[in-house]
């Protein structure tokens, strides 16, 4: 069982005449992830703002209508995740005629995620391969070592083929690009975002993480397609087709952003069953 406190500091200045926000930050209700100990501080007490959650995908959403003037968000939680383990070579993939009608939209094209443009491109790369979790691991690894990370490099609007072009970006950028590679071969594939527990300190303070889930197996699978944290300390907040629905911060109306403030600690307790995330070569999933 891998333990994880959150911490989650959001900090904007608010113009007249206001702002509308719709915040996914708050840590998925999963089988396999269990969440306690939640803490939600909104520093304007004249603010409205309602908690919304999806029982059909897992996941919580914090809308929140702020006034003019300074507005914190400040969210902390303990998780539990207990992964399904797995062996890879176990995995195969489920055929189209038997998907469930809720995978259906993720094997279809997206607003980040183009697969309709790429059907010829990913066929050549991974349409001969066999088919099961390596074929999933072999897109993962291509695009990880094709595109390179690189901070501030794409903007909101940079899709998956603008990245197979550039070959460039950042984590929510390599989610896309494999999520668009992974539909052009039939694979169903959805973003999912985090926390990017263990990344490299030399990339910057922690951050929101984006990663991608395939449907293997009749079961989500994580993958990491940037590289840049340890799949194991992942906790899911999210998902959705790509970015546009599942962004941490969707904001309406006129507003200065400050950095967010992330922090994550793994507790290692053996007597309780708490290990510490490592990286590890089975197929893991919080579905």
């Amino acid at each position: 069982m891998i333990r994880l406190q959150l911490q989650i500091e959001l900090s904007y200045t608010v113009l007249a005449p206001g702002a509308d926000f719709f915040f996914f930050i708050h840590a998925a209700h999963t089988p396999q992830q269990t969440v306690s100990d939640e803490r939600l501080v909104i520093s304007q007490s004249d603010a409205s703002w309602t908690l919304q959650e999806s029982p059909a995908m897992d996941q919580r959403c914090l809308r929140l209508s702020a006034n003019p003037g300074p507005l914190k968000v400040n969210y902390a939680a303990s998780v539990e995740i207990t992964h399904h383990v797995a062996d890879p070579a176990q995995i195969d993939e489920v055929p189209v005629c038997e998907l469930p009608l809720d995978v259906l939209p993720y094997i279809y094209p997206s607003r980040y995620c183009q697969s309709d443009r790429l059907y010829n491109f990913a066929g050549g790369l991974f349409g001969h391969l066999p088919k099961g979790y390596a074929r999933a691991q072999a897109i993962c690894d291509w695009v990880q070592q094709h595109v390179t990370f690189r901070s501030n490099s794409s903007t909101g609007t940079t899709s998956a083929v603008d990245t197979l072009v550039e070959r460039v970006g950042v984590c929510r950028d390599f989610a896309h690009l494999m999520i668009a590679l992974c539909r052009a071969v039939n694979l169903p594939a959805r973003f999912a975002t985090g926390t990017d527990y263990g990344a490299d300190p030399s990339m910057g303070p922690p951050d929101f993480h984006a990663y991608v889930e395939v449907y293997l197996g009749h079961r989500w699978y994580l993958f990491d397609p940037s590289g840049t944290a340890i799949p194991m300390g992942i906790m899911r907040l999210a998902t959705g087709r790509d970015a546009a629905d599942v962004a941490f911060a969707t904001i309406f109306g006129s507003v200065y952003s400050d950095q967010p403030r992330i922090h994550v600690v793994a507790g290692e307790d053996p007597a309780k069953g708490w290990q510490m995330p490592v990286h590890t070569a089975s197929a893991l999933s919080t579905a």
